[in-house]
């Protein structure tokens, strides 16, 4: 019997009729792994009820009361990430040593909202006039939704869920119906470490449960994770809708490489960066920019390396790439390849000839070399182990290539110059910067997030800015009378 996987409201499974379901594979096989229950109208009205019913008493639990159910699931989250891992890789694909970088990521994300009471201070001014005193205090949204993506579906849930309950608000998550599995053990493990009930719910489904949430008028906030068409609409409908937004959308990746650069180190990190989790991140590298001379060398010395990548099934230890994650996604990834050939870039490693065997969603590594802008292997953001080189004469030319895209998401320069790569920060208009780092995603206490197309909205996603998304600053003007002299004003001049 296919095994059904459901919504997760008010603290328990959903054990409803579902009006509508789709299909869990194992990218793998190819096989079908479970049925998800997908949500209409009566399930998110659920959900968010739900998640209204909690709020008050969540918002009114201490800080310590909070903080101490973060600190339970991290310890939990830490005691099962293998299993975890095991989850993601099933239904993902990715292999098990990136499910389990996943899972470390989110663990980490888990600790800094356990900082909680340090991070949500307020500021005090005393005396601001003659016995007035003013402060500041952060206070929660209410009801908030998140809508993550399948290629991270552990990690970019924690990148909101726990900032979200550290602030002191309820949420309402729905993940990828895709790889929706992830999302539950999530859950359970909150509960399992003292969330009250309706705090956290799950809600499984596609475009109409997305929709019901940008305009549900009890959700105050959505965060989002996705491609940018849907980040545009995200952001539009919910801002329309009077609601806070961040929506983080798509990339194109550009990895610059100097004549000066270690061409070893560069190529080890455009095939790590290109290829890991089958391109499928939104901070892959996509595009190598190789600065005259160095193309052919590096083309040479990626190619040799992406020879001796071992591409297999994610839960085979000695596999370092899985499958695409749909049969749909892999045939889009690989109508790229026709296209890159018919507008006249070189295909140097063909990924169709790959056979795996077995079925399952299959495309190896696959290198374009002389690909220029216009192309659409360069312009379209491809979200498979599809890598484009392109050649420039100097770091002008290759600034201005970079900077010329619409995305503006990840980058990285690979030099030994650190006049270079000085001047490179300061002039990229790119969100994130790599030194000699070809995937910068931000650790925990600082910020994600990228410039242009790649974000809509003010706030990038977890860190500082994400407790400052996820609260409303309220400003207190005091005054009180003192009993010693009758409580009365002390007949100071109302401006001083």
């Amino acid at each position: 019997m296919t095994r059904r996987i459901s919504h997760w409201i008010g603290g328990k499974p959903w054990t409803g009729e579902p009006e509508r379901t789709g299909e869990v594979f194992d990218p793998a096989t190819g096989e079908v792994r479970a049925r998800v229950d997908l949500a209409g109208a009566g399930q998110l009205a659920e959900a968010v009820e739900a998640a209204a019913a909690a709020f008050p008493g969540w918002r009114d639990t201490s800080l310590a009361g909070r903080t101490r159910v973060l600190f339970a699931f991290r310890e939990l989250l830490v005691a099962r990430r293998d299993e975890l891992a095991r989850v993601i890789t099933d239904e993902h694909g990715k292999v098990l040593s990136d499910a389990a970088g996943e899972v470390q990521r989110a663990i980490e994300n888990v600790e800094y909202a356990c900082g909680a009471p340090q991070l949500l201070k307020g500021g005090f001014s005393e005396n601001a006039s003659r016995g007035v005193d003013v402060y500041s205090i952060a206070q929660p949204l209410g009801v908030v939704g998140v809508i993550s993506p399948f290629n991270f579906p552990a990690m970019v849930p924690l990148w909101f869920v726990p900032n979200a309950l550290a602030c002191g608000n309820t949420v309402v998550l729905k993940p990828s119906e895709k790889d929706p599995s992830a999302a539950n053990l999530i859950a359970e493990l909150f509960a399992e470490a003292g969330l009250p009930d309706g705090v956290l719910n799950v809600l499984h489904g596609d475009a109409v449960a997305v929709d019901g949430l940008l305009r549900h008028p009890t959700v105050k906030a959505i965060s989002f994770v996705g491609s940018t068409p849907v980040a545009r609409h995200v952001y539009e409908t919910g801002t329309a809708e009077g609601k806070r937004v961040q929506a983080l959308g798509g990339a194109k990746n550009h990895m610059v490489v100097l004549p000066d650069a270690d061409l070893d180190l560069a190529a080890d990190a455009a095939v790590s960066a290109g290829f890991g989790s089958a391109g499928e991140r939104c901070m892959a590298v996509s595009v190598v920019v190789a600065v005259d001379p160095v193309g052919d060398e590096l083309v040479s010395k990626v190619t040799e390396r992406m020879q001796a990548l071992r591409v297999g099934d994610g839960r085979d230890p000695g596999s370092e790439m899985g499958p695409l994650v749909t049969a749909a996604h892999r045939e889009r990834v690989a109508s790229y390849l026709d296209a890159g050939v018919a507008e006249g870039a070189e295909l140097v490693v063909d990924g169709r000839r790959l056979d795996v065997g077995g079925g399952g969603f299959w495309l190896g590594p696959t290198l374009f070399d002389h690909v220029r802008p216009g192309m659409s292997v360069h312009s379209d953001e491809i979200f498979g182990p599809v890598l484009s080189v392109v050649r420039v004469s100097s770091y002008d030319e290759a600034l201005e290539l970079v900077n010329a895209n619409p995305y503006g998401n990840g980058t990285a320069i690979f030099t030994n110059d650190g006049g270079a790569a000085r001047r490179f920060q300061n002039e990229i208009e790119v969100g994130m910067v790599g030194v000699n780092v070809p995937i910068p995603v931000p650790v925990g206490y600082y910020s994600f997030g990228g410039w242009k197309d790649s974000l809509f909205g003010d706030s990038h996603a977890y860190g500082p800015e994400g407790f400052h998304f996820f609260t409303r600053t309220k400003v207190v003007t005091s005054r009180w009378l003192d009993p010693s002299h009758g409580g009365v004003n002390l007949g100071f001049p109302r401006n001083m």
